[in-house]
């Protein structure tokens, strides 16, 4: 029986899966497949939720005595835009100069493909594991995250699983292969600020009350003073506004209502509930500067609306697991990677309720792009970095 050593071929089976959130697509078919020759015990529930679609998710697990790796990841991809933009079909897999295209390619089907390729290639040259290793993969990453890897943690706990580390495939390397680990994620929240103000003619602003004035009074607020100046471990807390929407076509109305939606990246000076008491503190504190036109003696009139569930920060202390991987790397490609808490959020924000976890991954310059590829030879030297991260950790847990 052919293992799937070659993480080339691995990764062309999976593009060719068009699993775009919340569609399975054939890609957790193709991974059981791949995985049930090597000794994995494969399952994929099913978790639903009202108002957001059924996903399906798998999980596997080869056991063995000692501790237990999980590696993390999703199939979902994001949509491919417009297909007449690319170069190479975008589920096809295609090979040119040296580089694989495909929508996934790097984000995340990549990295799975190379962690398979990198266990049946231990798997081929050790005849078994030091410990147990499974995979716990979503359809549900690039979607709203509620029916994945939440539930499929839950789940597994539910029926006695657990982990004594895990590492996330997730495209953490900006530049080249090796140039970065993911040891923490900073927090993420949203909102909504509604002012409400009092519609009329813009010619005769003083029988209206306008809430863009109001809005920009809250708005200022939000992003002066800075937060903070960052951390050792983090860089400083920013907020961004995102949308400001009056719903208004006409020029010569005043509108009777202003939204700005903002994020905010918070480092680890804040919890989400300390974040969200700054956030209100100085909405209520500009709130009271009386904004809306000249002679206004009433507070501005605004709501603040928390939108979707807050992402908590986190730092991975690890010292097993994080030196193991940065000497694997060090020993495949002569580089020691930086470690960095940079970027957006991952599902390690919930894995890292359960174990310690870390993010490694290929190249991210092209993901969500058009054109989406990966270079062929950081397939294979991901894979070796995978091997030898997995010989490297179970060996240093069984001395």
């Amino acid at each position: 029986m052919t293992l799937p050593t070659d993480p080339a071929g691995n990764l062309a089976a999976l593009i060719r899966c068009p699993s775009v959130t919340p569609i399975e697509g054939g890609a957790l078919s193709t991974l059981e497949t791949m995985l049930k020759p090597l000794g994995f015990s494969v399952e994929r529930p099913v978790f639903s939720e009202d108002g957001t679609p059924d996903i399906e998710n798998l999980y596997a697990r080869r056991s063995g005595n000692g501790p237990h790796l999980m590696f993390a990841g999703h199939t979902d991809v994001v949509p491919v835009g417009d297909e007449t933009s690319w170069t190479h079909p975008p589920f096809a897999a295609e090979i040119a100069k040296g580089e694989m295209f495909g929508r996934g390619a790097v984000d995340m089907k990549g990295g799975i493909a190379c962690f398979i390729a990198a266990v049946a290639r231990y798997l081929e040259s050790k005849g078994g594991l030091k410990g147990s290793v499974s995979l716990l993969i979503t359809g549900d990453e690039e979607g709203p995250a509620i029916n994945g890897t939440t539930k499929l943690l839950e789940w597994a706990v539910a029926k006695g699983e657990k982990w004594d580390a895990s590492i996330v495939g997730e495209p953490t390397n900006p530049d080249a292969l090796g140039d970065m680990i993911k040891i923490g994620r900073r927090g993420s929240l949203s909102g909504s600020i509604i002012v409400n103000g009092r519609q009329g003619h813009a010619a005769y602003p003083q029988l209206a009350d306008n809430p863009v004035r109001g809005l920009m009074t809250l708005v200022e607020d939000l992003l002066h003073p800075v937060f903070d100046k960052g951390t050792r471990d983090f860089q400083p807390t920013n907020l961004e506004v995102t949308s400001i929407d009056v719903g208004n076509p006409a020029t010569n109305v005043i509108p009777a209502k202003a939204t700005a939606t903002f994020n905010i990246r918070f480092n680890d000076t804040w919890t989400a509930e300390t974040m969200q008491a700054e956030i209100h503190n100085r909405l209520d504190k500009a709130a009271k500067r009386k904004k809306y036109r000249a002679g206004k003696t009433t507070p501005v009139d605004y709501e603040l609306v928390w939108r979707d569930r807050p992402s908590h920060v986190f730092l991975t202390r690890d010292e097993r697991l994080i030196e193991a991987l940065i000497g694997s790397v060090e020993a495949v490609i002569g580089r020691k990677p930086a470690l960095s808490t940079s970027g957006g959020t991952s599902d390690a924000r919930f894995i890292k309720d359960y174990c310690p976890v870390v993010e490694f991954g290929l190249v991210g310059k092209t993901m969500h792009m058009v054109d989406e590829r990966v270079a062929l030879a950081d397939l294979e030297t991901l894979t070796q970095i995978y091997q030898r991260f997995i010989e490297d950790w179970f060996e240093q847990g069984a001395s």
